[in-house]
Formats: C-alpha cells, structure tokens, sequence
C-alpha cells in the first residue's frame, strides 16, 4: 500500500523515534514530542467534537506559540484545512479572509481578541470563537479544552492531492487571494530544504520568522520531521532573539532581510556574546551584500539565500554554495549570496522566459519572467477560477518576477513586473494603499511605489496630486493611511507633486517613480 505524502507522515516518524527529545520551547513552556503529539491529537478531538470535518476550514490569527504551531499538526489530521491569517493585518481584512475561506472555527491570540470582538458580527459562518491565550467572555479557553480532552479522535484517510492550506496573499492585488497547498506540495517543500539545507536531530530552530507566512517556509514541519527543536519567539526582538540562540543553543533560524538587518545592526548591549556556527535561511526580498558580510564576517553565521513565493510552498531556488566559491573574498561572496540561485532537487523546473515564452540566454544581462511548474506548485487560488486561469493557464505559474541567468545557471531578479512592495518580507499592494489614499479628501491621484529602507528592506513611498485649492501635509497623509491600513503597509514618504508620470495612454510610469526622477514636483 502507497503511503500519501504528507507533513502528517513526518509526525509519525518522529512520534515513534523520538517522543522524549524536547519539542518545543515557548517561553516557560517545555514539551517533549510525546507531550507536543498528545496536545495536537486532543485539540483534533476537541475539534472533531465542534463538528470539523475533512475538507472544513479552521482559521488561525497568532504570532509564533506553541498552540500557533499545534495547528500545523492537530488541524490537517482531521482532514480539514488550516488558514493561518497574518496577525499584522486590520480587522477588515480578518472579515474578508475568514468570509471568503469559509471557516468554520477561528481560534485567536489574546493580542486580538479585541479586535475579532469589534468584527466578530461580520463573520456569520464562524461557529466556534477560541481563545488560544488570555481567554476572556464570549470565547471558548483553548488550554482548557485541551486538558480536559480525550487524545482519541477518528482520522480519515488523507490523500496527497488534498488540501493542507491557505494561504492569503497580502498584496499582489487589492484583495488578498487564496493559495492552495496540498500534503503533496509542503512535502516536497520540506524534503527539499532538507536536501539543501540539511539539519539534523537534536538542532535547535529559533521561530524568528512568522509561521503564517507561507507556513512558517514549512518549516512548521520540516523541524520536527528530523526531531530538532522549534524555539518559539512570539514577537520579534533583537535583544530577545540573541538571548534565545545562546541559552537554548540555537543553530537555525529563518529571516526575511529586515530581520537581518535588525540583528546585524543590534547595539552591543542587545547582542551580548553572540554565538558562532547559526544558519541563516533567507528570503523575502535579495538581501544586501553587506548584511551578508556583517552577519558572516561579523559573527560567524552562514546565510543561505532562498527564493519562492506562497504560490509555490515556497521555496523555487537556492543560493547553494558550490567549490568555486570558496576561493572569493567577502564583498563577492555576499554579492552572489544575494542571488536567487538554482532549483531545488524536489522543486520541479524554472525558466526565465522572454515575451515570445522562449528561455532567455544565460549571459546575466537578459531579463525575462521566471515561470516554474512542478511539485510544489499551488493547486490554485481557492474560489478564484479566473485568478488561477491567469496565473498558471498553460501549466506554467508566472511569478510575476523579472530576472537575468547567469552563466552558471544562477537566476537573479532585476525588479518586480508586478508593482509589489516586500517590506520586512511581507508584500504590500501599491494598489491597495493608492485606494486608501484617494479617499482622503483633499488627494486628486496617487501612486505608490517601494523605495529602499534601512530597516525593512524596502517601504512604500507615495507621490499624491492634491485637488485644486486643497492643502495637506506629509504627516496627515501618513496619519490618514495608518488610521485605514495595517500599518506596514502605510507610507514612510510622501512627496506632493502637481502631475504624475504617464504614458499616452494615461498609465502611471511607475518605473519613473521608483527611478527618483518620480513627477513635476508641487512647489
């Protein structure tokens, strides 16, 4: 008998060969993988009990916990799907994301609770609220059904080709779209890091990236598939951060570039001795060479660079090192670490295409789109036909990416065709925010575009063309958008011009915009 590939097929291993070796660790809490599997199997009897069946959707809105990571496992061996929600995002985009998935129950962390409370009447089909911590009236207390419930709960037969996931973009278009995942695809997604990226029992991972996005990169499963450890870090802090990879011996983590940033430029207090020896997965957005230098020279850590997208669970390529690299110095070295790379082994197949769909040559000077196909690959977008038509209509998806290939093979992106902002490896809509913007009511017109940030990476920059007679200033703008976005997603700069660049046919030439030269300026 075929065995179905599925993350759920790294649980069972692990569970017989090391259900002793610790787990998890989330702040004063310590879990052996026999205690982490016995929590996961109650919750999926609590679960069964609420009525989820295979093929319901369970949402989740939580930073990096234990009970966030629970789901990755208590969820899909029920069959149902799992709809891990960005916890940075706005009440109005909780209600379209639990609507448009359809879920069934939606469990939430303390931090937003309140939140959910304020759209809670917006969400009709949501049955069951569940307070993952700081349980407070109208919500069902998830560490109290878990211990007073029995580990049995009957698990379907689960196929490859099932749904495992999904995942809301945050930003290729105005409205988030949702990626499919299968078992199949976070599989192959998990055995191929392992290939490349190769850790092994007893590691000890730092959950310094959000498990929401893309499935924590299916790091949710590839820790525990060879029995290392996740070390959970619920927000993001540097000091915090080096604390945890020295007391708990942390080997691994992974980061957007924005991360990076923030702990190669940590003060010497927030540092403290920092340990050598930690692989750094990045991805996101390509880092700066010199990130990569500070964090290899400076502390003797190794960065591994990685692309992929939601679409595709994520990983496509890596940045693997080969022999001819080692005789580089440091400023090449991080040069080509900021590359994209190569396939992974289990990925499927990459092309950089031109406009007539014919590979572009390897010379690393001619730009094409990067299209793949393979195992990885979403199944599409969940209740979106013409958005996967779109998308991947020949059987190729297209990222959207446009990028050289060098001589050896690596592929490298030049810029986004389309016009999405990665700031602290989260995507922006300029679509989105240029709306937000034009309901201000002294804005005429509005474009967005990213511009690089120490910090993030990169931030949106907005150039607005005021109504005739009307006034307004930078920090208004910024307050007003703020006040109607997730605040990631708001303006850092605004500069107030009297006409926005456009071709004859009047669309805006944002790639004007992002060259500086942006528009005639308002005086």
């Amino acid at each position: 008998m075929e065995l179905a590939l599925t993350p759920l097929e790294f649980a069972r291993r692990t569970r017989r060969l090391h259900p002793r070796r610790e787990a998890v660790v989330d702040r004063g809490l310590r879990l052996t993988y026999e205690e982490f599997f016995d929590r996961c199997d109650r919750w999926s009897s609590v679960l069964q009990g609420m009525g989820v069946a295979k093929g319901d959707r369970v949402a989740y809105i939580a930073p990096n916990t234990h009970a966030q990571l629970e789901s990755f496992y208590a969820v899909p061996q029920l069959g149902a799907v799992l709809v891990p929600v960005n916890f940075r995002l706005t009440a109005d985009d909780f209600v379209y994301i639990v609507n448009h998935s359809g879920a069934k129950v939606l469990c939430a962390h303390a931090d937003q609770l309140d939140t959910v409370d304020s759209v809670r009447d917006r969400m009709p089909d949501v049955e069951r609220f569940v307070a993952l911590e700081g349980a407070k009236p109208g919500w069902e207390d998830y560490e109290a059904l878990v211990a007073e419930a029995s580990p049995d709960y009957t698990a379907p037969e689960i196929s490859e080709t099932d749904l495992l996931t999904i995942n809301y973009t945050s930003g290729t278009t105005a409205r988030p779209k949702g990626v499919m995942i299968t078992h199949r695809a976070a599989y192959m997604n998990s055995v191929g890091t392992l290939l490349h990226l190769r850790m092994d029992v007893g590691d000890r991972y730092l959950w310094t990236l959000p498990m929401f996005h893309a499935n924590g990169w299916t790091y949710t499963w590839t820790v525990t598939a060879v029995g290392a450890t996740h070390v959970c870090l619920p927000a993001m802090d540097p000091a915090k951060a080096f604390e945890l990879i020295r007391e708990e011996e942390v080997g691994w983590l992974c980061a957007a570039p924005t991360v990076l940033i923030m702990l190669s430029n940590a003060s010497e207090e927030q540092r403290g001795e920092v340990p050598p020896g930690v692989q750094v997965v990045t991805a996101g957005a390509s880092p700066a060479a010199d990130t990569i230098e500070r964090l290899e020279d400076g502390f003797g850590w190794t960065v591994t660079h990685v692309y992929g997208l939601t679409e595709t669970a994520p990983f496509i390529t890596v940045c693997e090192p080969r022999p001819e690299h080692r005789g580089l110095d440091a400023k090449e070295r991080g040069t080509l670490k900021a590359r994209q790379g190569v396939e992974l082994i289990t990925s499927g197949e990459l092309l950089v295409v031109g406009d007539d769909g014919a590979e572009v040559p390897w010379d690393g000077e001619t730009v094409g789109q990067i299209t793949v196909r393979g195992n990885v690959v979403m199944a599409g977008y969940y209740n979106d036909p013409e958005a996967t038509e779109k998308a991947m209509g020949n059987g190729w998806f297209r990222t959207g990416d446009a990028a050289v290939v060098h001589p050896d093979g690596y592929a490298e992106i030049q810029d986004r065709i389309k016009d999405v902002i990665i700031s602290g490896g989260e995507n922006i809509s300029s679509v989105e925010v240029e709306g937000v913007l034009l309901r201000h009511p002294a804005v005429l017109e509005a474009a967005v575009v990213g511009v690089p940030h120490e910090r993030w990476g990169e931030t949106p920059r907005a150039s607005v063309v005021l109504h005739e007679g009307e006034s307004a200033t930078e920090e208004e703008i910024i307050a007003f958008a703020r006040d109607n976005l997730a605040h990631f997603k708001a303006p850092t700069q605004v500069e107030f011009v009297e006409q926005l660049p456009k071709t004859a046919t009047g669309k805006i030439q944002k790639f004007v915009l992002r060259g500086g030269a942006s528009a005639v300026t308002r005086q």
